[in-house]
């Protein structure tokens, strides 16, 4: 076994076959980011969303349907993946620092890949698009483009709301013009013209493509709007905060309230507008399920769907008002969950859904492995590849996740006063918030998702759960480590 950083520092390996068939070659990896996308998909049983190119993605590869982020929120997330390291090891909690802060030396997951002769190319937000966590030049082999997506002409289309001179305008809006009018449409352009580029030169490729949908404001083409009969569309699961949660994990992101027609108490956003807005995030992922869409048929028409993994996967959930909450930055489940959908080619089960738990820290050995390339020791995520062919095969027992407080503002900064970290088993949801400091217990939370699956109950304070509580309490000491499956 080789130290951490000689590994991730290592320039050079055998170029190993995934597919023993294909000498020679190396597959190339599309790497896809939605920010803000949770599992509202038709892929994954959703009675009204209409994703066609999620569900032939699905269709090709391995749906995982328990994959969860690490930190709910878009930079410590992204770059917990792309490190393979967790939040707490790279020492990235908030939007504002980057890991190499801690660990300059790092190797990261497409800088990997770079240095063992891949082209490397981020368009869109891979890394957190508006500080200086979204730059990591070691990373790629040419400067991003799309990275930084905040002008106005982007992000709206109507003549009102570009009008408005604030970032932040309407909530929502549908114009009716084309798909390029956004940026999400002009980088799924440019990623059409890197795989032109990548099939004529044949070198192998590590291309991520980050879209910013369905992120806020939820601005769609009309067209993507009239997809859906706002009635159809399932009320919220839940309204009311988890009945004996702490202040702590019910703390407003500050998001949502900076638009122009969302009120600053969120409790006074009236039903007539959550309707719009959870209309709104259904359009916006039917914009980018098209977008998506253009990149698998450019991958087709070019020759490429054959030597290519897709790996597609969202950075956090989110909420659209169920559990009195709006956006992420939390520890429940729809924040914590997200879509993750890997297609390798000749995996010998296609269109399979797992329901092994896995998390987004294991995408950084998956891809090395699926692609033949030595996994660096020292990771703290799982290869995933073993699923592939055998996707009901016993794997991990928790997924692990957290989110930090301040004690009195709204926003952390760093860790926070306090860390929440939690567990997900088969039937249990376990939130434990520490004193960072000190380490001394302050809440807990349990939900039991066998008969509280939307989380609307703590039963951490109930005496017959005492027994799940206190062997929650031990998985969570033990770590991830002792989360891993035992063969």
């Amino acid at each position: 076994m080789k130290p951490l950083f000689s590994v991730l520092l290592f320039l050079g390996s055998a170029f190993c076959l995934f597919n023993s068939s294909a000498e020679n070659q190396r597959y190339n990896v599309l790497f896809v980011a939605f920010d803000d996308l949770r599992p509202d998909l038709s892929c994954y049983g959703d009675p009204v969303a209409i994703t066609p190119n999620f569900d032939r993605l699905a269709a090709q590869g391995t749906l995982f349907n328990r994959a969860y982020c690490q930190l709910a929120v878009c930079g410590p997330s992204r770059l917990s993946l792309i490190t393979g390291l967790r939040p707490d090891t790279i020492k990235v909690w908030d939007l504002k620092t980057h890991f190499r802060e801690t660990l300059p030396e790092l190797v990261t997951l497409p800088q990997y890949f770079k240095n063992h002769g891949y082209h490397s190319q981020a368009i869109g937000k891979i890394l957190h698009g508006s500080s200086v966590s979204m730059y990591d030049p070691p990373s790629w082999t040419e400067d991003p483009l799309f990275d930084y997506g905040r002008p106005h002409h982007w992000r709206y289309a109507s003549p009102e709301n570009l009008a408005v001179e604030a970032h932040k305008r309407s909530a929502t809006e549908g114009a009716d013009v084309p798909d390029d009018t956004f940026v999400d449409g002009l980088v799924c352009v440019a990623a059409e013209e890197a795989i032109d580029r990548f099939a004529e030169s044949r070198k192998p490729f590590f291309l991520g493509v980050g879209f910013r949908k369905p992120h806020l404001p939820f601005v769609a083409p009309k067209k993507y709007w009239d997809l859906y009969d706002r009635d159809s569309i399932p009320a919220r699961t839940s309204t009311n905060h988890p009945k004996d949660a702490p202040e702590y994990a019910l703390r407003t992101w500050n998001e949502i309230e900076g638009y122009t027609d969302i009120p600053k108490q969120l409790d006074q956003i009236s039903e007539e507008k959550i309707s719009e807005l959870r209309h709104g995030y259904y359009a916006c992922i039917s914009y980018v399920d098209a977008l998506l869409g253009r990149l698998l048929d450019k991958l087709e028409e070019r020759n490429l769907a054959n030597d290519t993994i897709v790996c597609l996967w969202g950075d956090h959930g989110f909420h659209l008002g169920e559990q009195g909450l709006w956006t992420k930055a939390n520890n429940y489940e729809l924040s914590a969950r997200v879509p993750l959908i890997l297609s390798v080619p000749n995996q010998k089960e296609k269109g399979a859904v797992s329901n092994a738990f896995v998390e987004l820290v294991d995408l950084y050995p998956t891809l090395a492995e699926a692609c033949g390339l030595e996994i660096p020791d020292g990771l703290e995520g799982l290869s995933m590849t073993p699923l592939l062919d055998k996707p009901h095969r016993s794997w991990k027992t928790a997924a692990f996740n957290q989110y930090p407080r301040d004690y009195t503002k709204i926003k952390h900064e760093k860790h926070g006063d306090v860390m929440g970290y939690s567990i997900r088993t088969d039937r249990y949801r376990y939130v434990e918030w520490r004193d960072w400091n000190s380490s001394e217990v302050l809440h807990q939370e349990l939900y039991d998702h066998c008969t509280d699956p939307h989380e609307t109950i703590n039963k951490a304070g109930i005496e017959e759960m005492a027994s799940a509580l206190s062997r929650h309490r031990e998985i969570l000491r033990d770590g991830w480590q002792g989360a891993l499956p035992k063969n």
